[in-house]
């Protein structure tokens, strides 16, 4: 394997995990959206917290 496309390779692993961290974030949000299903979305302290977590990764 030659050096471009083993640094090629590394380059894509990084921007996976950042798109990881982005849709588990975005699933967190779903999942306290639908807890919430027909009234206006404001978030408790518990549910703030839960997406803080996911948001810092």
């Amino acid at each position: 394997m030659s050096p471009c496309h083993f640094i090629l390779l590394c380059l894509a692993g990084w921007i996976n995990r950042d798109l990881q961290a982005v849709i588990e974030y975005l699933q967190e949000e779903i999942r306290i959206l639908k807890e919430m299903y027909g009234r206006r979305p404001q978030f408790n302290d518990r549910q703030r917290r839960r997406l803080a977590a996911k948001a810092k990764r």
